[in-house]
């Protein structure tokens, strides 16, 4: 769902991580409050205390939308999942679960827990407002506190909208599970849902469009679009996790790998295993142990007029977490190591032996199977 990311800061033992699109948002959201919203609402102010209070803003709405998916994060730590990090995107944030929630008790409380923050932080906004009007305050301070009250009560409605994956979807999905028994079949229809209210949303930004409003209905298109790709992700993500359960890397794993002796020449590794196995990384094993792993990435920092003198052994990358893992963990931490590390080809060693490689690819491959064979 998300681009490159960068970790901010820990709160509560949560990383809290911000997409790249955030920035975006961020710096669009200052200069609309900067130069429509405050001049529109508080009039004769100059152009600097505009800038000041819009920029107030949007570290509130950032602030505000921490502390919604902080919530989130803690009732699921409550319940005992693993909760990896908080992540600020273009249209808001989300909580990155290792596991779907175990039952549809958990899964209500969970979705519930961000809108009923967002209710009382607006509360609280609204009443410290209303304390610094009474108390003469500055007219910046008090209406940035304000148009904050007002953002997150806003933001619990939208998010409570029975649309998956919103708050209010994930409180429908947790309805028909309890009813159905279904995991799957709830996140299905509440998936659908979802990405039919996102259509609506697209044809009413095309509506909004054509009154003339181009810029608003193009923030209506893209959040429609938005949630229709969440809707369907979030669908995939699941039926991925379903294939993938109870299942270890062994099953997933290649038992043959391709392996290079440090001996071999720069040259010759280009030659007769980069060209003809068309694999980025190689195992180096040396008397049958393994000893590190070379890809092409270390290929490119020698230069070609050195390739006939220089050996692999000299470029090899040590065995670490993010490289290697063992053959009886679980193929969903496998994934997860995958997501985390961006490493897409992974060493499987037991007691320093090389048994096997598994890669992406065959993960994936083993999914389809799995979807196409249980339907």
């Amino acid at each position: 769902m998300f681009g490159s990311s960068i970790v901010l800061f820990r709160l509560f033992g949560f990383e809290v991580r911000v997409d790249l699109s955030w920035l975006v948002i961020a710096v669009l959201i200052t200069w609309s409050l900067a130069s429509g919203v405050f001049p529109v609402t508080f009039k004769g102010l100059t152009t600097t205390t505009y800038l000041v209070m819009g920029i107030a803003g949007a570290v509130g709405l950032f602030a505000s939308v921490v502390f919604h998916e902080l919530w989130h994060s803690l009732i699921a730590r409550r319940f005992g999942l693993a909760i990896t990090g908080i992540t600020l995107f273009i249209f808001g944030g989300v909580s990155t679960m290792e596991d779907e929630p175990e039952n549809p008790q958990v899964e209500f409380w969970m979705a519930a827990a961000g809108p009923l923050s967002s209710i009382v932080l607006g509360v609280i906004f609204f009443g410290v407002a209303r304390l610094g009007r009474s108390l003469s305050w500055p007219l910046p301070v008090t209406g940035v506190l304000g148009y904050l009250a007002y953002l997150n009560v806003i933001l619990a409605i939208f998010n409570l909208i029975p649309a998956f994956p919103l708050d209010g979807g994930r409180v429908l999905r947790s309805i028909l599970w309890r009813s159905s028994g279904d995991l799957r079949r709830a996140t299905r229809l509440a998936s659908q849902i979802g990405s039919g209210f996102g259509l609506l949303l697209i044809l009413a930004g095309v509506g909004v469009m054509i009154t003339g409003n181009f810029v608003g209905g193009i923030w209506w298109v893209l959040i429609g679009m938005f949630l229709r790709g969440a809707a369907e992700s979030s669908w995939q993500e699941l039926q991925r996790r379903t294939a993938l359960k109870g299942e270890t890397v062994r099953q997933v794993m290649r038992a043959d790998p391709v392996t290079v002796a440090p001996s071999v020449l720069v040259s010759d590794f280009v030659e007769n295993y980069v060209y003809r196995y068309h694999y980025t990384l190689f195992p180096m094993v040396e008397n049958g142990r393994l000893t590190g792993c070379v890809s092409t990435a270390e290929i490119r920092t020698v230069p070609r007029s050195e390739w006939g003198t220089r050996r692999v052994g000299e470029l090899a990358l040590a065995c670490t977490e993010g490289n290697v893992i063992a053959p009886d963990t679980d193929a969903l931490k496998l994934l997860q190591t995958m997501r985390r590390t961006g490493n897409t080809r992974l060493m499987v060693v037991e007691r320093d032996r090389l048994v096997g490689i598994v890669t992406l690819k065959d993960l994936l491959s083993f999914i389809a199977v799995r979807l196409d064979l249980e339907g």
